[in-house]
């Protein structure tokens, strides 16, 4: 097939160890399908997987990225779902790059109305946020819901998804300049955590009652705060720790209140097929309805994700950061 450009590294470390290379085109394995990527997403996890800190390890020479829309090149004899000239996106490893291998069971066929960018910027931010307000929580109207870091890609996805269910939500956020973009999104209230306890004033929004449910990614600054502003019976998700891993946690603490606290990754619902088709259902009729959106923080080449990444851990960035091929 041929060479490409891809991102590699063969240290670990920040956004300096990215290097643009001149590689081959992978070539297809059983069950695989080679895309054509059109528009590369980046996440925080990239952030981790450079450092090797990440759920999945590095082997070197590695190519970060784990979600991109574009087009399959071709598949693999076995695979019989998908074909050549589909518009695709998918969630998998080695995304920075012209052209990308990915387990057919990774890959979403995208509605003919979808743009690439919405395309490359839906499958983890979104169906992270919609599993989490519906396959491990079971989110009721009128029930107040706690979004931390509400500007970014899954942030400003759970925002929308839990108004769509009827609840209220409270976004939180490290900068005032990012409170009107959440306001925009429909949070009923934006709180600058940084400068203010977000748990106090939970309290206060909720009369003393405390929050349902509440979404974190942030960690360390966020968790044991979280604890306390739950209500009775509240569910407390951490789904990363971009401010750092929270310190150990004591069950006997959870009596109180009988609340719970569970941890969620993406990448497990592959295994449990009819959540992860609900889910896709799901998340395109909202998007079909005109309920979620993704806005886009900032576009980049794909020579420039260095750039991008320093962008992303400045804490400046609102939505999803694109690379473009």
């Amino acid at each position: 097939m041929g060479t490409m450009k891809a991102i590699q590294f063969d240290r670990l470390g920040g956004a300096e160890v990215m290097e643009l290379r001149e590689v081959p085109v992978p070539e297809l394995r059983p069950g695989t399908v080679l895309v054509k990527n059109h528009v590369i997403a980046i996440n925080y996890g990239d952030t981790f997987f450079l450092r090797g800190t990440y759920l999945v390890k590095p082997r070197f020479p590695d190519t970060p990225g784990m979600e991109a829309s574009g087009v399959i090149a071709a598949v693999a004899p076995d695979v019989t779902a998908l074909t050549p000239g589909m518009r695709v996106a998918y969630i998998g490893m080695g995304a920075y790059a012209d052209y990308t291998i990915i387990r057919a069971s990774r890959v979403m066929p995208i509605p003919d109305e979808m743009n690439f960018e919405q395309a490359a910027s839906f499958p983890i931010a979104v169906l992270t946020a919609w599993h989490m307000l519906h396959t491990c929580n079971d989110t009721k109207p009128g029930e107040f819901v706690i979004v931390h870091s509400a500007a970014g890609g899954v942030g400003i996805a759970a925002v929308q998804i839990a108004k769509a269910a009827g609840a209220r939500v409270i976004g939180t956020v490290s900068s005032d300049d990012k409170i009107g973009l959440v306001r925009q999104f429909g949070a009923d209230w934006v709180i600058n955590y940084e400068a203010e306890d977000f748990a106090a004033q939970a309290l206060s929004l909720t009369e003393g009652r405390g929050v349902n449910l509440i979404l974190d990614a942030v960690g360390k600054p966020t968790f044991e705060k979280g604890l306390r502003c739950l209500a009775p019976l509240g569910h407390l998700i951490l789904y990363g720790r971009a401010g750092g891993a929270p310190g150990p946690i004591n069950p006997l603490e959870l009596f109180g209140k009988s609340v719970k606290v569970s941890g969620f990754a993406v990448t497990m619902m592959y295994a449990l097929a009819d959540h992860h088709r609900r889910a896709l259902d799901e998340v395109f009729r909202l998007e079909r309805e005109g309920k979620l959106t993704v806005p886009i923080g900032g576009r980049f080449p794909l020579a420039h994700a260095a750039q991008a990444h320093r962008f992303l851990e400045s804490r400046r960035s609102t939505g999803k950061l694109l690379l473009i091929p």
